[in-house]
């Protein structure tokens, strides 16, 4: 595949008319494919002027606070090249117009990548931010992230890896979790519940077929009264019961802290204090942090990570063989930021 540096490498792309799936291939991301063109323009204008080889320094800054994520992806698309590399670690908060990442080497090196570089760390940060806002306000309890429904599946593990660097603590994606070393956490959806017809069936066979030492977690929001499932679901499964998890949906209310408030007492009159209760359905901080105080253990997030807005990211150059300069505006020369860590 031919890697593009030129406008004239643009007639190398062919697109399979067969193709498949419209997101980018690794190998397409590595040789340029995803640029905008106008740096294979500014290539070329460079090359004639015989200066695109100058050192120059280039830094990246966010446009609103949040929490660093993206970097490993970055890092391979600079791995091989003659580059030095500054930048936050993965996790650590910044601030608006805070320096976030320092690239210092020939702008041939690199400076196609731009596009890429900060697509990865503006999706990346925006929905690590979010959730580390939710996990803010949970505190001690579990965030899952339910959001891979909600974004295409090329970037579905990238988001809930994101999730897991902002500060969920486990997400449902398979490879999103594997990625961060996790294993995938999730129980059954309701298209098991409704095609069984009844909900302790679907009780029984989950017990019948989960290792004793697995959590089992039990939806009770499929056809009858959420309070009155969750008993009948408790008193069948015992001690085997590790949660319930009431879902229920926009069309009857959603989850109320006055439901958890009553499943709470409910369940620890009939003597299943150890019965956690996990709720999800379109959740935010400020939804969390009511449910918690209600008796929710857990939560399970999706839009409202997937749906993050990416931080908006912009890379300036600063130096040209070491001269400090700017485009109008902006500051001349490198802002110094002493939580950049020297990468590369």
């Amino acid at each position: 595949m031919k890697k593009l540096k030129y406008l004239k490498d643009l007639k190398e792309v062919k697109i399979d008319k067969d193709r498949e799936f419209f997101s980018a291939t690794h190998e397409e991301i590595k040789n340029a494919w995803t640029t905008d063109v106008y740096f294979l323009r500014t290539q070329d204008i460079l090359t004639y002027l015989g200066v695109q080889d100058k050192v120059v320094t280039a830094e990246i800054f966010p446009r609103k606070k949040g929490v660093f994520a993206g970097l490993p992806e970055v890092m391979s698309l600079l791995k091989d090249k003659n580059v030095e590399v500054w930048s936050l670690e993965e996790g650590e908060t910044f601030e608006a117009k805070e320096t976030v990442m320092r690239i210092r080497g020939p702008y041939s090196e690199f400076g196609v990548y731009e596009t890429a570089i900060l697509g990865i760390l503006a999706s990346s940060s925006g929905w690590a931010t979010a959730a580390r806002e939710l996990k803010e306000v949970a505190k001690d309890k579990p965030i899952l992230c339910f959001g891979a429904r909600h974004v295409h599946p090329a970037v579905a593990p990238v988001m809930e890896r994101a999730a897991l660097v902002g500060g969920a603590d486990d997400a449902s994606c398979i490879l999103g979790a594997k990625l961060m070393g996790k294993e995938p956490r999730g129980t059954v959806p309701h298209a098991a519940f409704l095609i069984a017809g009844d909900t302790l069936e679907v009780a029984r066979a989950y017990r019948d077929i989960t290792p004793p030492d697995e959590k089992i977690t039990i939806l009770v929001d499929t056809f009858k009264d959420e309070v009155e499932e969750a008993l009948r679901v408790a008193e069948f499964l015992g001690d085997r019961l590790y949660g319930v998890r009431l879902d229920t949906p926009s069309e009857r209310g959603g989850v109320t802290p006055d439901l958890v408030y009553e499943l709470r007492q409910r369940l620890n009159q009939k003597g299943f204090s150890h019965v956690k209760i996990i709720v999800s359905g379109g959740l935010t901080p400020e939804r969390v942090a009511l449910l918690a105080e209600s008796g929710a253990d857990a939560f399970g997030v999706g839009s409202y990570i997937s749906d993050a807005q990416p931080i908006d990211m912009t890379m300036d150059i600063k130096e040209v063989e070491g001269v400090p300069v700017a485009k109008r505006g902006r500051i001349p020369g490198i802002i110094e930021n002493k939580k950049l860590k020297k990468i590369k």
